[in-house]
């Protein structure tokens, strides 16, 4: 064989080397990753073209497919009596496109999980068309109505929030309402034109309501951070529930000249205060110097072990981290030469004892934070799908509970918080969420937006509630953010006055059962 010869048939060798290569890693390693994008039209087609499983809440869906007249067969639908209720859970299916339980679960749905293997053999031997297996969500539907109509009642039309309730003992979701909503059917037609024109007015509403705002919204939590706060205080071991604690009518921390104040409570006032009064009626003097004594190494510790600055949830996609800042970043223009990062200063340490600086946190994250205290100091993962089960409704999977920390704080520390928060309730600014017959323990929160408060011109701040029932054996805790309430004045704008209601509509739906 001459060279040249020699040459191409070597070339030629190695093009069919490159593109059996490509072959093997398109069909064999990137094929599951192709099947489950939700942009490949022809998967998305082919999930439209058969009845998709059922998305359940108790025995009822809320979601499901119809028969349709036209090529794609089968339509999916959610019942209007649910649809904006449970839409920042279930999400929707498009062609093209999937959200929410829909995205997460879609391979239970449409039937192709190995789990669902011997129904498909059993309906190929049978001739019948394969169907998908339905996911049972943990969601309580008495709670979930509460908690959304709750926010649509106390916000109004232009408001904006969410409420997160857990079972503290398992983790189990028992409410994730996200509001302002949407109506999933308008996304799911098959009229692509109307599908279209309707995700783009979604899409360009200033109030967000495609966002989930329980997993994918982060705020200042306030004084509602205050439990992480009394929970390093304790842990460290220099105070504790019965204990008199600094307080003050106002504090200047160390290295500044910025006075934190108690928005005129006069409770506070006093150098020093019982722990009680200070967690009653949320004195931020107090808690801005337990931060400082405990310091900011302590203090993120704490935050970390109840879940801040990483992410828990797998049945949803798209949860943000709640964030305790682990350092500062300094600039490189500064003129020590600057760049990298730096511990929190003691003053910035003081700001987050009290859920302000860069604290931020999502309404789950306060819902673990306060179902773990709930739980006598034990974390559990928390999740949304209950069971897998086939078409037929035979159970091939159940969520079993996990624990994330076993202890957060220790059962010593929990029931200490508790004590604390019960009497917040019965004698300070939680009583909102009293419940006749019933020992709750809660905490507000309201956290400012800028330097200038509400009355003076400023943003309105952001409202938070948590509380957890029955205190000493809890079977529900909540979390309630405000993030925009246009229709209340400023005054009007506390974590007690408009989270409280909403808290004590949840917690009576899970406990009425």
């Amino acid at each position: 064989m001459n060279k040249p010869i020699r040459a191409v048939s070597i070339f030629c060798m190695f093009l069919f080397l490159a593109l059996m290569a490509n072959v093997t890693y398109v069909q064999f390693w990137k094929s599951d990753d192709y099947n489950t994008d939700p942009r490949n039209a022809r998967v998305a087609e082919a999930s439209y073209s058969r009845e998709r499983g059922q998305i359940l809440v108790g025995d009822k869906p809320v979601a499901e497919s119809k028969k349709s007249d036209d090529r794609y067969k089968y339509l999916r639908v959610y019942p209007e009596s649910g649809a904006r209720m449970f839409a920042p859970i279930t999400g929707y299916l498009q062609l093209g496109s999937q959200t929410g339980i829909e995205r997460s679960q879609n391979a239970v749905l449409t039937g192709e999980d190995p789990q669902l293997f011997v129904t498909r053999l059993v309906d190929l031997l049978k001739g019948d068309t394969a169907q998908g297996g339905n996911v049972v969500l943990t969601v309580d539907p008495d709670a979930q109505k509460a908690a959304f109509e709750g926010l649509r009642d106390t916000l109004g039309p232009q408001g904006e929030g969410s409420v997160v309730a857990i079972q503290p003992k398992t983790g189990r979701i028992l409410a994730m309402a996200s509001y302002p909503s949407y109506d999933p059917n308008e996304l799911a037609t098959h009229d692509s034109a109307a599908a279209s024109e309707a995700y783009q007015a979604l899409d360009a509403d200033e109030r967000e309501p495609l966002l989930n705002r329980a997993l994918r919204t982060r705020l200042f939590p306030g004084s509602t951070f205050k439990l992480v706060t009394a929970a390093a205080a304790i842990e460290s071991g220099k105070y504790h529930s019965g204990d008199d604690v600094p307080a003050g009518a106002s504090y200047q921390p160390p290295g500044t000249s910025h006075q934190i104040g108690n928005d005129g409570r006069g409770q506070c006032s006093p150098a020093k205060v019982t722990f009680a009064t200070a967690m009653e009626w949320s004195c931020n003097t107090t808690f801005a110097r337990l931060a400082v004594d405990v310091g900011p190494e302590k203090m993120r510790e704490q935050a970390e072990a109840f879940g801040f600055n990483s992410t828990s949830l797998l049945d949803l996609q798209g949860q943000v981290q709640s964030v305790y800042p682990t350092g500062v970043d300094v600039p490189e223009d500064q003129d020590d030469g600057g760049g990298g990062t730096r511990e929190l200063s003691l003053a910035e340490t003081a700001q987050t004892g009290i859920g302000q600086n860069t604290v931020q946190s999502t309404p789950l994250q306060m819902a673990m934070v306060t179902a773990a205290i709930a739980n006598q100091g034990k974390l559990m993962r928390p999740y949304l799908v209950d069971k897998v089960q086939t078409a037929g409704f035979n159970v091939l999977r159940t969520t079993e509970p996990e624990v994330l920390n076993e202890s957060a704080v220790s059962a010593e520390t929990a029931g200490e918080l508790t004590e604390l928060l019960v009497s917040t309730v019965t004698d300070g600014t939680a009583s909102p969420a009293a419940i006749p017959g019933v020992s709750v323990a809660g905490k507000t929160g309201t956290a400012q937006r800028g330097d200038t408060v509400c009355n003076a011109g400023g943003k309105p701040p952001y409202a938070w509630f948590v509380s957890f029932a029955p205190a000493q054996d809890a079977e529900v805790a909540v979390a309630v953010m405000i993030e925009e309430a246009p229709d209340r004045a400023c005054s009007e704008i506390a974590g007690g006055q408009l989270g409280g209601p909403i808290a004590k509509a949840v917690m009576e739906a899970v406990l009425k059962k």
